[in-house]
């Protein structure tokens, strides 16, 4: 089974995944498509646009479903 760094580098763009990295005191996940990944860092657009997240912080990723339709409010 490869890596999560494998995993990234070899997905095609346009994955929807989640990344998992290292921050100051813990960890924190992008969940979103993969935009762009060179030898130092992959690109992930969320819902909350671009993040540039170094491999050498990422500690886990794998593919993801597409995201779940909202339902309009009741009314």
């Amino acid at each position: 089974m490869p890596g999560p760094v494998a995993f990234i580098r070899n997905a095609p763009l346009g994955t929807r995944m989640t990344v998992r990295k290292r921050i100051a005191g813990g960890f924190t996940d992008a969940v979103g498509y993969l935009r762009e990944c060179n030898d130092g860092e992959c690109v992930v657009e969320t819902r909350r646009g671009l993040v540039a997240i170094r491999l050498d912080d990422v500690t886990a990723a794998k593919a993801v479903p597409p995201p779940s339709r909202r339902r309009a409010p009741p009314g």
